[in-house]
């Protein structure tokens, strides 16, 4: 499995942000400029194609941070 710093440098493709963000582990996902339907499809595709788990819309509602989308991958 990735450290959370490679994983956020996953993150940060799959959502494809305009703008350079800092994200930091506790970076709250409604803080984030870009985070709508099509920068959390990315980050769907991403752990399908990244590390071969499905995750759901209703697994990124209960997902507050970057850190409890990493946790996924437990």
């Amino acid at each position: 499995m990735d450290n959370i710093e490679t994983f956020i440098e996953k993150f940060i493709t799959a959502v494809d942000f305009q703008e350079a963000v800092e994200i930091e582990p506790d970076t709250k996902l409604t803080d984030l400029p870009e985070w709508d339907s099509l920068a959390a499809l990315g980050v769907i595709v991403m752990f399908d194609m990244e590390y071969g788990k499905t995750i759901t819309g209703e697994h990124l509602k209960q997902a507050s941070t970057v850190q409890d989308l990493y946790q996924l991958l437990a």
